[in-house]
């Protein structure tokens, strides 16, 4: 099993290097909507401060619901999808490398460009390690949920608005305690309540999501 699951997560590296577009386009657009705050809103150091915990976490979630729609569209048309659900080898652990991948190559990128947009926010530095952690922790969340939408939606042609629709309210819990987490560090207050429940979501994710993704993708495919 673990040869299996080495061979999948280099398939997927090749598959990705293969449509750079992919690897950009939730980059570029967290970037561009960060960027382009400042121009609406003013460029007031005390004004930006303030709204940059909500600016950058609502930024990482629409990034990541971007680039969602795409994670198994591509499998379930060329018939890869198919044999997935058919192998002797444990469906819900080939899903995961999917979707650890998927973090790999969103996630974990915007964990790293967010204290670059946050002192374009204004934000203090030493509030931008609590920014990363709070990203570290929830954006493996959100694509695992995001993943659980993929799978439903897999055999839609226009599966795009009904997956926000059926993602974005379980996100609310993971924008308000990240918000949560670096609004409270920017006022000198105690933050591990706020990692501990990310950590907590995280994995209480990573431990049902994988079942939930199996199963609808074999719901998908069977359609």
């Amino acid at each position: 099993m673990r040869q299996i699951v080495w061979l999948l997560f280099c398939r997927e590296w090749r598959l990705a290097w293969r449509r750079p577009g992919d690897l950009l386009n939730p980059l570029v657009f967290f970037a561009i909507v960060i960027s382009l705050f400042p121009l609406a809103v003013g460029p007031e150091p005390n004004m930006l401060r303030t709204m940059a915990p909500g600016v950058i976490w609502v930024a990482a979630l629409l990034a990541t619901l971007l680039s969602l729609d795409g994670m198994f569209r591509s499998d379930y048309e060329d018939g890869s999808l198919e044999q997935w659900v058919l192998s002797p080898h444990p469906l819900a652990v080939m899903v995961l490398v999917k979707v650890l991948h998927h973090w790999l190559i969103s996630g974990l990128a915007l964990v790293m460009l967010a204290p670059l947009f946050g002192l374009m926010l204004s934000l203090p530095v030493s509030v931008l390690p609590v920014l990363c952690l709070s990203l570290f922790l929830g954006t493996p969340v959100l694509s695992l949920l995001g993943a659980v939408g993929a799978a439903l939606t897999v055999g839609l042609k226009t599966g795009g608005v009904l997956l926000a629709l059926l993602i974005l309210p379980l996100y609310i819990p993971v924008l308000i305690l990240g918000t949560g987490a670096v609004e409270a560090a920017m006022q000198g207050l105690p933050v591990a309540g706020y990692a501990l429940w990310l950590g907590c979501l995280a994995v209480l994710s990573l431990s049902l999501a994988p079942l939930a993704i199996a199963a609808g993708l074999r719901i998908g495919v069977s359609e």
